[in-house]
């Protein structure tokens, strides 16, 4: 493998010590099989890094399965020191890890290094939630007896995370797991596996003992889950990615019982009602639709307008996407870079091209073109129910535009889906906004806000968008056991 970063994997990251140390790593780990990892920008070769299967998979566990007891008797307070010291040291490569995060995933550096930080702030919250793991006293009918609650660690975490946030989706799972005392396995996207390896090597530097937090990259994902999945030294399945997935690891997990966390898809709503902040919306809207070019879970799906600010707020909603600059995510004037791989923009382009086949106007000025992975921002008016875009998660920078005229129209068209992950709207009506943020079916609600995601709030769907929180009080629980105590002959 060359180490010559300049020249696959462009001057940005030539001296990204971070990268060299990933990459003599692989180099040397005398793995016998490989997968290369691309630049979505320009298809680069970046790195290749091992292609692990079944029976690395099974060692994997025997070590953690060896890990795992030492690991939960430690004391909350040590099992805190060193997820600060990991919090810490990922701060302190923050641009490196935003480099290797813009190489393999695409995204503008500025965002990429927003993920870091972003992540590093569930290693921070879950440091200090580890000491918090409290239990309960019950009140006892009888004199000679005591009633406890305890809390204790699940036990072995398999984890397997999607590349759209390859840094931040895994400290969510990870940060808990560990602080709980549960030592974890991380599958990460074999697009974007190199930011989960950075990790794992602060991990290390930060003084994990071997074992605790161990990633298995792999181009083939079901051998890998399958383990995962059906060892019953594997107490716990966390996973984020599609509902079809989801639904077959739920399946594979029954036999042996295991706790799960799904975080699936969604298909969120973003209502603007007449009384709205016109201004304060389109900024919202150009956040929850473009960020990551749309490759979100919580991402703004289907716009909905009320008739009567609907030309107002296009105005406005069309200049802001047709001033983005679309570029490489090491370009400073990127707003936006590419789709993580062709097959990604291959979709966007059928479900755009289906739209406009049954009726539906592109009413942005650029058109996707075949030079590499990126795609505009754009925006389609006159879509119906009957077009595919209505009901598939677009997981691109495409803007659905539907028209209502009563708050109850808005209700039913933004619950007319499987999915239930996230939904916004904007309102200045108190009354309206508590009878929306109700009758909304998601997990999370954003009124007049899209910043809904964060290491002390729970982040989690409804529906078929999945099981579990992750973030907050709530995320450290679903890695606990609850444990009951009679205490007799007192």
């Amino acid at each position: 493998m060359s180490l010559t970063l300049a020249s696959s994997v462009g001057a940005a990251a030539g001296s990204n010590a971070l990268l060299r140390r990933l990459l003599e790593r692989m180099a040397s780990s005398g793995a016998t099989s490989t997968f290369a990892v691309n630049n979505p920008a320009n298809g680069a070769v970046i790195a290749k890094v091992p292609d692990f299967g079944a029976a690395e998979t099974e060692r994997a566990i025997t070590l953690a399965n060896t890990a795992q007891p030492a690991w939960a008797a430690l004391t909350a307070r040590e099992r805190s020191t060193l997820l600060r010291r990991w919090h810490d040291l990922i701060m302190s490569f923050e641009q490196e890890l935003g480099e290797i995060l813009t190489l393999e995933q695409g995204k503008p550096l500025a965002e990429a290094r927003r993920e870091v930080t972003f992540n590093a702030s569930y290693i921070e919250w879950f440091a200090e939630e580890a000491k918090r793991a409290y239990g309960d006293v019950i009140p006892t009918g009888a004199s000679s007896r005591r009633q406890i609650v305890v809390r204790q660690p699940v036990g072995i975490v398999g984890a397997i995370t999607p590349w759209n946030f390859p840094s931040g989706m895994i400290t969510r799972k990870a940060a808990p797991a560990l602080a709980a005392g549960c030592v974890i396995l991380l599958k990460p996207s074999d697009e974007t596996p190199l930011s989960a390896l950075a990790l794992e090597c602060l991990a290390e530097d930060a003084g994990f003992p071997a074992g605790v937090f161990q990633v298995i990259t792999s181009k083939q994902p079901a051998p890998v889950a399958d383990v995962l999945t059906s060892d019953p030294r594997v107490r716990k399945i966390s996973f984020t990615g599609s509902t079809r997935i989801g639904k077959l690891l739920m399946r594979q997990s029954s036999d042996t019982m295991k706790r799960l966390s799904l975080e699936l898809g969604g298909n969120a709503p973003f209502i603007v009602f007449e009384d709205a902040d016109i201004d304060a919306a389109v900024a919202g809207a150009m956040v929850a639709k473009f960020r990551n070019a749309g490759q979100t879970c919580i991402c703004a799906n289907r716009i909905l307008l009320h008739a009567s600010i609907r030309d107002q707020f296009l105005e406005k909603f069309i200049a802001a996407a047709e001033a983005m600059n679309v570029a490489d995510g090491f370009d400073p004037a990127s707003d936006m870079g590419p789709m993580i791989n062709a097959a990604a923009k291959t979709k966007v382009r059928s479900l755009v091209d289906n739209a406009l086949s049954r009726g539906a106007a592109c009413v942005t000025s650029r058109a996707p073109t075949d030079d590499g992975n990126y795609f505009p921002p754009t925006i389609l008016t006159g879509v119906t129910g009957d077009m595919d875009i209505s009901h598939t998660e677009i997981f691109g920078p495409v803007a659905p535009i539907y028209i209502f005229e009563t708050d109850e129209q808005a209700i039913s068209l933004a619950n007319d889906t499987r999915y239930g992950l996230a939904a916004y709207f904007w309102t200045r009506d108190y009354s309206r906004a508590w009878h929306v943020a109700e009758q909304l079916e998601a997990g999370m609600v954003g009124l007049n806000d899209v910043a809904i995601s964060g290491d002390s709030t729970p982040f989690g769907g409804v529906k078929e968008s999945g099981m579990g929180r992750e973030g907050s009080h709530y995320g450290l629980e679903d890695y606990l056991d609850i444990k009951y105590i009679a205490m007799g002959g007192i």
